[in-house]
């Protein structure tokens, strides 16, 4: 981190989470923080799904939760940003406090509990962004008092569809009590068909991608690589905060109710990424998430299986730079190991991976 980066750390940590993370969407409405300058590399470029990313690294959703600041993020260095989750209604979350930093372990516990304005503000915002350049995805939830879960899914992807350059069904959050059950066969299969048929009827048909949880046991990856194959579903995002408490030394918040992010889930995520590859074959799109807090960690993500990674809470503890270090990381690497497209590393690594134990 620069002396600024760490100054700018310091006076946000004497906050609490929620007001500091307050602070830097407000600071980014004003075009604050400038992030390093943007590295253009050919080699980093990935089309997937019809989309050209300028770099396989993107901010993953639950920072912008309103879709208030994607076009800063993409200008400190992501190739990519993804907005939300929204719901249809806007909702409060559940009560404060609701973050906990376990900075000894450069993590993050949090049961906010898909707090947001709703559809109506991200559309107003998404709607004023139109025309722009840039790869934005919208992540989609369902209201947690809903009657009808999957009508909330289905009426996201109608409204986004015209502003998404791809949707996110997120049904992984462990902090909408019941959500997660949704990833259980019978329901899944139901709630993609009707995803999909909703697709169809939208104005706009981007892709769609199923963002699951890291605490899934083999039969149940099964079952969601079938129900992805079946449904044709364009890929998969893996994976959301876990509800398990891996070694921590943070021992004053590792007991907080909420679901973990940040350096503890590498590990875990990166299996469940792995083994969903070796389900889904080579073909269908996957984007990896958990831990990523460096150029090496990125990589070895694709390494891994992913197609494209995605990072947050590495940002609180590293700064806003922090993208343009691991692009300008994965150039550096290019050069060194004469790669044409960073491509070439894609699961180099999946049978090691695959093959470790899911503890």
């Amino acid at each position: 981190m620069s002396v600024l980066d760490r100054l700018g750390q310091k006076l946000l940590f004497t906050f609490d989470p929620e007001t500091a993370h307050g602070m830097s969407i407000a600071a980014l409405r004003c075009g604050l923080p400038v992030g390093a300058r943007t590295t253009r590399d050919a080699r980093l470029k990935v089309s997937l799904c019809g989309l050209d990313f300028p770099n396989p690294l993107g901010m993953a959703a639950g920072y912008d939760k309103n879709a208030e600041v994607p076009d800063a993020l993409l200008g400190l260095g992501f190739g990519f940003a993804e907005v939300g989750t929204i719901t249809p209604l806007p909702q409060a979350g559940n009560p404060k406090p609701r973050i906990f930093r376990l900075t000894a372990d450069e993590a993050v516990i949090n049961r906010l509990g898909f707090n947001n304005e709703g559809h109506a503000a991200a559309e107003r915002r998404l709607t004023a962004r139109k025309g722009r350049g840039g790869i934005v995805g919208v992540n989609i939830g369902a209201n947690k008092d809903s009657a009808d879960r999957i009508g909330d899914y289905e009426r996201g992807v109608a409204r986004f569809a015209p502003y998404a350059n791809y949707l996110t069904v997120n049904i992984s959050s462990p902090n909408t009590p019941g959500l997660r059950n949704m990833q259980a066969r019978e329901q899944l299969g139901e709630l993609l068909s009707r995803v999909m048929a909703a697709r169809a009827a939208a104005t706009a048909q981007p892709p769609v991608f199923l963002k699951i949880a890291p605490d899934l046991v083999e039969a149940e990856l099964e079952d969601i690589a079938a129900e992805v194959t079946a449904k044709q579903i364009d890929g998969v995002i893996v994976s959301n905060t876990t509800i398990s408490r891996p070694s921590l030394r943070s021992t004053d918040t590792a007991s907080e109710t909420g679901g973990l992010s940040g350096r503890p889930l590498f590990e875990r995520s990166t299996i469940v990424l792995a083994r969903i590859r070796k389900l889904l074959g080579p073909d269908r799109a996957i984007i990896g998430v958990g831990g990523v807090d460096s150029t090496d960690a990125a990589l070895e993500k694709i390494r891994a299986g992913a197609d494209l990674v995605q990072l947050y809470t590495s940002m609180i503890y590293a700064g806003p730079a922090l993208p343009g270090r691991i692009v300008a990381g994965m150039a550096r690497f290019a050069d060194t190991e004469r790669l044409k497209s960073i491509r070439e590393l894609r699961d180099s690594h999946l049978d090691r991976w695959a093959s470790k134990p899911l503890s």
